[in-house]
């Protein structure tokens, strides 16, 4: 019923604002796209099976005046198949980190489970110098494009290229502009754990070119301390973020069992080049390394689960690679790898073809393998995806 109400007033609103005469000016936007993702997860060891996924979503922004606005952001999931006849699967679709729960399954039966989140839900205000925030929103303070260790906030794997607007973080945000290129925020980011609090500022600043930031603060169970940079070197994009992480007490129980808390370091280096030339080539190579990396119990658990910016890897050193070119106009292929030095190894390949100025096909193909006592080669899988979006 709550879905179904959301609808009636949505379009409420788009019928009023579209009469002639009754608005001088389009104060509203709405966007958006559905989608229908099949897919294969294809493991050595243990039976194959197949999904599908109809996903939709709406962006909505209404502006009361130039410097209020107000956003919703709702994805719609449909799931069929072997996945969702898991036991505890339907939960962990309908899980919601947030303060505000604001996911709910409204189907679960058999095969098929129906969920609805609204991933964004803020009112912003804004000037030519402040700007304030409240609700759910993306708080992204990446400088990398790969992995985030400042990204305290909305942290996510690499391997997830089906939720490419990412999850969003119930905050209230206030930031000041400084001059060029340079500000100051405050982001406060309740848990309705008090102990997983998070409060932090960023200041960033551009010298000679060169984004940088310095982060500090508290983010769940750790005090961290932080700094990136973005530039470039004779065309080349070379990117860095380092975190320090300190916990804020020596032990936590969360419910399920006593964990030991100790230091950590996460830091990652990355650049990119891309070439002047008919077919647009880029190279993009990263490497991450996490002093006191978390065990993990399993691949699947590593890869489904949301990760923070202390768990974006599972070894000390993590190394990754893409090289990507475009068949022609409508078409671009990507190849990828990443390397864990517990001996776990990815290896992808990405293509997008374009059918129309709205509709887009994507096919991907993952392997996921290692060594005999590796994470990943411990229960080897070939994943593959084919993806068709429409967007309005």
């Amino acid at each position: 019923m709550r879905l179904i109400g959301l609808f009636m007033l949505l379009f409420s609103v788009l019928s009023y604002a579209q009469i002639p005469g009754l608005a001088p000016t389009k104060n509203w936007d709405l966007n958006g796209y559905v989608k229908y993702m099949g897919s294969a997860n294809l493991p050595d060891d243990v039976d194959n099976s197949i999904d599908h996924l109809v996903h939709q979503r709406f962006n909505y922004e209404y502006r009361f005046t130039p410097q209020l606005r107000f956003n919703i952001g709702m994805r719609n999931r449909l799931m069929a198949g072997d996945s969702a006849k898991i036991p505890g699967y339907a939960d962990l679709i309908n899980n919601d980190p947030g303060y505000f729960n604001l996911s709910f399954n409204w189907l679960d039966e058999n095969d098929l489970i129906g969920n609805t989140q609204f991933d964004r839900l803020y009112l912003d205000w804004s000037n030519q110098e402040w700007q304030a925030r409240l609700g759910r929103s993306r708080i992204n303070w990446a400088m990398s494009t790969l992995w985030n260790p400042n990204d305290i906030f909305n942290s996510y794997s690499i391997y997830d290229f089906d939720y490419e607007e990412r999850a969003g973080s119930d905050a209230i945000l206030v930031k000041r502009k400084l001059g060029f290129a340079s500000s100051v925020e405050l982001v406060y980011n309740p848990n309705q754990d008090s102990d997983l609090d998070s409060l932090a500022t960023r200041y960033l600043f551009n010298h000679k070119a060169w984004d940088m930031q310095l982060i500090a603060g508290k983010s769940h169970l750790d005090y961290i301390l932080g700094a990136g940079f973005a530039g470039d070197i004779q065309g080349a994009g070379l990117r860095a973020e380092m975190t320090w992480f300190e916990p804020s007490q020596d032990n936590w129980d969360n419910e399920k069992e006593l964990l030991t808390l100790e230091s950590s370091m996460v830091a990652t280096l990355e650049t990119d080049y891309s070439f002047v030339s008919q077919r647009n080539w880029m190279l993009r190579a990263s490497v991450l390394y996490i002093s006191n990396p978390q065990d993990q119990d399993s691949a699947i658990k590593f890869l489904n689960l949301p990760l923070t910016a202390r768990t974006l890897s599972f070894t000390n050193s993590t190394y990754y690679a893409d090289i990507g070119f475009d068949i022609n106009a409508l078409s671009r292929l990507t190849f990828s790898g990443s390397y864990y030095d517990d001996g776990s190894y990815f290896v992808g390949i990405n293509n997008s073809y374009s059918l129309a100025d709205n509709w887009q096909l994507l096919g991907v193909i993952q392997r996921f393998d290692g060594s005999s006592d590796s994470l990943f080669g411990e229960t080897p899988s070939l994943l593959a995806f084919v993806q068709l979006k429409w967007s309005f």
